[in-house]
């Protein structure tokens, strides 16, 4: 494809996945744009990532190996209430989002990469296509992807009626330095995938990459998940902020009230092993309910939605990550060759569309089943956290 027959492409969300879509693109000699509704820094949603194929094969085309940007495990162990561990080898990489996102972000320095820009209005002419934003920047281009996330602007401007629903239970998550872990809690720690269970519970932890990408012995971040059933009336109280803003789907470091905080370690004391209730008081604990995105269309008039905006895994699949990648290299691949001059390559972008519906289902049927198999999100798990 010349230059002057490329295709723009306006990618409405620039987290990992945002990236990827701005990635695979190119590739293909499309132009992009990024859009992010963040201010500053795009806020990461998690924290740890498992390496995984597709994630993989997009950081060997730029260049980079898995290795570059994970901290590799050799075993994992399942801690019991005690604090007794049992462990099995089972090798693996574990990477973390801002390493990631710093490692794709730094090749598309010569894109324009715009913040505090929330989609308000698409409209589309022939084979161009015009996003709008609150703040009067209007972008042109002739395709827009929504990879902008379960909160998707892209998504309820294409269908009104899609609405994330709670799962039933949340994420209580911690990221920490190593060199603030103790040194008998590190070396039970490092080197491992550690869990917990317990009816309507479940805990993980693993290290990843250091805040800048470190790799190294005392510089890397011990990651954990706290996973708690949770009624849905009372998440507007463990979402109310310590600043007193009121969130939905994140509840990022620091915004935890100190009587949150407090019944948080209680919890921990009273539910978890010993070695992760330490974890946990330690910890600046952030929370992040569980949602799920039933399958739609992800395919309009040009335009197309990738990742948690085109629809949801539960995060034991340890796949969400992934997911947003295969759809946007699955894109890509159906979009190659095509020009503003001549009609979408509609047969080929259809396909697309039902080979990740189909996959989009079959990975959230695994991950209900895996939730389900520990009593999370069903209605006879034990429930936490409850309103006086």
């Amino acid at each position: 494809m010349g230059k002057s027959d490329a295709f723009k492409a306006l990618i409405i969300g620039g987290s990992v996945g945002g990236l990827a879509a701005a990635h695979e693109l190119r590739s293909i000699g499309a132009e992009v744009a990024v859009y992010e509704r963040s201010v500053g820094r795009t806020q990461a949603r998690g924290a740890g990532i498992v390496m995984q194929p597709e994630v993989e094969a997009l950081l060997a085309n730029l260049g980079l190996s898995a290795r570059s940007v994970s901290v590799e495990l050799r075993e994992r162990q399942q801690l019991h209430i005690r604090g007794k561990a049992e462990r099995y080898r089972a090798p693996q990489l574990m990477t973390a989002w801002d390493a990631l996102y710093r490692a794709l972000r730094e090749p598309l320095d010569d894109v324009c990469y715009r913040l505090d820009s929330s989609l308000r209005h698409v409209r589309v002419e022939g084979h161009d296509v015009t996003a709008d934003f609150p703040d009067g920047h209007v972008a042109q281009g002739n395709f827009l992807v929504g990879a902008d996330g379960i909160g998707s602007a892209t998504r309820r401007l294409l269908d009104a009626t899609s609405r994330p629903a709670y799962a039933g239970y949340v994420a209580w998550r911690g990221l920490e330095p190593e060199s603030a872990v103790p040194e008998d809690l590190l070396d039970l720690l490092s080197g491992r995938f550690t869990f917990f269970e317990s009816s309507g519970m479940q805990m993980l932890c693993y290290l990843v990459p250091g805040a800048n990408g470190e790799l190294e012995e005392g510089s890397r971040r011990v990651n954990w998940v706290w996973y708690v059933n949770l009624a849905e009336h009372d998440l507007p109280r463990l979402l109310a902020g310590r600043s007193g803003r009121q969130f939905e789907h994140f509840l990022p470091p620091g915004e935890l009230r100190p009587e949150v905080v407090e019944e948080v370690t209680e919890q921990a004391d009273a539910s978890l092993a010993p070695q992760f209730a330490e974890l946990v008081r330690l910890s600046d604990v952030f929370m992040q309910p569980v949602f799920d995105l039933p399958p739609g269309r992800i395919l309009a008039n040009h335009a197309a939605l990738v990742g948690d905006a085109a629809g949801t895994v539960r995060p034991h699949t340890a796949s969400g990550t992934s997911k947003a990648f295969g759809d946007a290299a699955g894109l890509a691949a159906a979009m190659e060759g095509w020009t503003p001059r001549h009609g979408l390559p509609l047969r080929r972008l259809e396909e697309w569309e039902a080979q990740r519906l189909s996959h989009l289902v079959r990975v959230s049927e695994i991950g209900i089943e895996l939730a389900t198999r520990s009593s999370l999100g069903v209605p006879q798990g034990d429930k936490f956290f409850a309103s006086d």
